[in-house]
């Protein structure tokens, strides 16, 4: 028996079934009802306006300014042809690049220009940099030069001065002092008549005033090896205290003293007033012109202020 003799009954029934339902679907399923039915929706209110207030519907006389008014909204809304793109030609191409070229041009010019206002700005700064570094150093070898001068000076001054004691003391040593000197023969002094030494047993074997006077007598002495005072200006003093300023002055080859320092060694007084005094005249005092000089010459004047 062969497999469709087995199966005759339900093959049949399938190819009926199979009949029913396209004869079904040919009927009711493939075919649309004509006309289409509308689209529903939600009912509006009537209406030209998004926003309103009231409860009356106002009288349609309005409709056709509403239907401009949509008109004019589709008109603009409806965009416009697109734009053809412009195809350049040549000439105009090559004055574009012409433009892009001379742009490029100026920039890299402006470029250059500020680098090298920057470098001469550098230039000027690292000059002012090395001109007051130079100054700095010339002010620092001025210092240093008056520095060792003023210790020259000092020096040489000390020397002189130690040389002027050790002559001294020499020039004593034999004989022929001074007056008041250990060694001296003489018995007697003075300007009036008579023996005796005249004078105050206060004063001095050096002065030759002898006796009560005005102002501060003549108690100057100068000391500059080589050199004689050619004017030694008595100082002004009208005060109440004794005392003895010693002056160390420096003298050049003319004679002028162009500097003095008042209250040295020997001086037995630190009044600021005698000091004053003495210095001021030391200043004024003049000595012999002597071209073989040194250029700076150290010396010493000596003021002996006295009461009357």
């Amino acid at each position: 028996m062969s497999y469709i003799s087995e199966h005759k009954t339900g093959l049949i029934g399938t190819i009926v079934t199979h009949a029913v339902i396209l004869a079904l679907l040919l009927f009711f399923g493939f075919f649309t009802k004509l006309p289409l039915p509308e689209e529903e929706g939600i009912l509006v209110n009537f209406g030209d306006s998004e926003t309103g207030l009231g409860l009356e519907e106002p009288a349609p006389g309005e409709a056709a300014p509403i239907a401009n008014q949509e008109e004019k909204q589709a008109v603009a809304q409806t965009p416009p042809p697109p734009a053809q793109k412009k195809v350049k030609t040549p000439v105009e191409k090559e004055a574009l690049l012409t433009q892009d070229l001379e742009k490029t041009v100026a920039m890299e010019s402006a470029k250059e220009a500020k680098k090298i206002k920057d470098l001469e700005k550098e230039k000027i700064r690292k000059e002012k940099q090395e001109l007051a570094e130079a100054e700095r150093l010339q002010k620092a070898e001025l210092v240093r030069q008056k520095k060792e001068e003023d210790q020259r000076l000092a020096f040489a001054a000390a020397q002189q001065q130690k040389a002027g004691e050790i002559n001294s003391r020499a020039k004593n040593a034999f004989g022929g002092g001074g007056k008041g000197a250990a060694d001296s023969k003489s018995t007697s002094q003075g300007v009036t008549f008579g023996p005796g030494n005249q004078g105050d047993p206060k004063g001095s074997a050096n002065v030759d005033k002898y006796g009560p006077g005005g102002g501060i007598g003549n108690g100057v002495s100068a000391s500059l090896d080589g050199r004689t005072a050619t004017s030694l200006p008595k100082p002004y003093y009208p005060g109440n205290e004794e005392g003895v300023v010693v002056v160390q002055v420096s003298v050049d080859k003319t004679g002028t003293v162009i500097k003095a320092e008042a209250g040295v060694k020997g001086s037995n007084t630190v009044n600021p007033e005698l000091i004053a005094a003495a210095k001021k005249a030391a200043l004024q005092a003049r000595f012999n012109i002597d071209q073989n000089a040194p250029a700076f010459q150290v010396g010493s004047i000596t003021y002996r202020f006295r009461l009357d």
